[in-house]
């Protein structure tokens, strides 16, 4: 199946912008688009026909993004669709609630409209993968064998570098403080690990990286980010 192909459905109250990103996809050739303004409206459009990818606001009337993505996430006939969700929603702890309910991705307002695109054609055309692949330039990632490479040369990872990296590949540009991290690494079973150990874990990672190392970027007071694409 053609990526342009997929079945996208927008999520979003704000007329103009669901109108102008319905425009954005639009023109860059995909086809079946269907959008709605509230979550039970889309509740009922993902009942009747479901999607493939999910472009979702968080702050919508009747059903907010979060409940709606647990919804989906829970129920085995829709647990497949990816969901990105794009709010004006900035604070960290924001994010991590998008991606404990089950986003893939999380887009912060305002948006730039070729990075959006650029994650919506990554995350379909994992669709058509054998695997679960992820890509960041040069680095790409098979998630179902755990396999790094970069530049096609297979790269060993510690299990908490590959945590941190995947992590970073799936949400690029999203800032992460080392509690955020160190969290994502303890994961839910409570390993006794330093914020410390988060600054190790990126010096080892970035020098197994080589030059793609420097695309993750410090956060002066903050974390780290891995680098937009633009």
């Amino acid at each position: 199946m053609s990526i342009k192909d997929a079945k996208i459905l927008i999520v979003e109250d704000e007329i103009q912008l669901n109108r102008i990103m319905e425009l954005m996809l639009q023109a860059d050739g995909y086809y079946k688009i269907r959008c709605a303004f509230d979550g039970n409206e889309a509740l009922n459009f993902i009942r009747t026909d479901k999607p493939d990818l999910i472009l979702l606001d968080v702050m919508i009337p009747e059903l907010d993004g979060y409940s709606l993505c647990k919804i989906i996430k829970n129920d085995d006939n829709y647990k497949d669709t990816k969901v990105i969700m794009i709010t004006a929603k900035k604070m960290e702890d924001d994010i991590l609630e998008g991606f404990k309910s089950g986003a893939i991705d999380y887009i912060t307002k305002p948006f730039s409209n070729k990075i959006l695109l650029a994650r919506i054609k990554a995350h379909l055309e994992s669709l058509n993968s054998i695997g679960g692949i992820k890509v960041y330039k040069d680095i790409t990632i098979n998630t179902d064998k755990m396999i790094v490479k970069v530049q096609d040369n297979e790269i060993e990872l510690t299990n908490f570098e590959y945590k941190i990296l995947d992590t970073f590949i799936s949400n690029i540009g999203i800032v992460f403080s080392r509690s955020a991290l160190l969290s994502i690494l303890r994961g839910d079973e409570g390993f006794n690990i330093s914020e410390r150990a988060v600054d190790v874990q990126i010096v080892n990672l970035r020098r197994k990286l080589g030059e793609r190392g420097q695309d993750i970027e410090t956060i002066r007071g903050t974390g780290y980010k891995l680098k937009e694409i633009v």
